[in-house]
């Protein structure tokens, strides 16, 4: 029997949203050379919370999604064939300050991926890494956030998930599953 429990709720998550932005802002103050990367699937949906919640405080940024699909160590070992999403970034990132975003961090895995999958697209001068949840336990790849929303332990039967309205939840938040 599955157990569900909502660990953020809406207007908790909507803070913790605000709180990294405030920590975004600090770091790249006007964001000329940088650039917030969502990670496909689940990054975008918060990349895109990040980008409209700066615009609201009156600051510009570029973004853009990767889709690290066929860059993964697993791609070839799924029972179902993996789909990839699109790839969008609006310039070359030679130089530029990267932000990845992505909702969970658990294994580093599909960080991993990620930055590789990146690296198709030029050289950055860094990338930082800003996820809502780290669940700190189960790391299998030396990863490490710069931004995080929140810290979870978790075991390996435990699952974190955030659910955004966009995709048909009620409203946003991030709930706990014990399998």
């Amino acid at each position: 029997m599955t157990k569900q429990v909502t660990l953020i709720s809406n207007n908790l998550l909507n803070m913790m949203i605000q709180r990294l932005c405030k920590q975004l802002i600090e770091n790249h103050k006007d964001f000329t050379n940088s650039l917030l990367v969502g990670l496909q699937p689940r990054g975008t949906f918060l990349c895109e919370r990040i980008v409209a919640e700066l615009h609201a405080m009156g600051v510009q940024v570029k973004h853009g999604v990767v889709d690290p699909t066929f860059y993964r160590d697993d791609f070839r070992i799924h029972e179902k064939p993996l789909v990839a999403k699109s790839t969008y970034l609006p310039e070359n990132i030679d130089g530029m300050r990267v932000v990845l975003i992505d909702d969970v961090l658990y294994t580093g895995r599909t960080i991993r991926a990620g930055m590789e999958s990146l690296m198709e697209y030029g050289r950055p001068k860094n990338i930082e890494l800003l996820v809502l949840i780290d669940r700190k336990k189960g790391r299998e790849i030396p990863v490490e956030a710069n931004y995080v929303g929140k810290e979870v332990e978790s075991l390996k039967n435990e699952r974190v998930k955030v659910l955004w309205k966009n995709e048909g939840a009620k409203e946003d938040h991030v709930i706990f599953l014990n399998e």
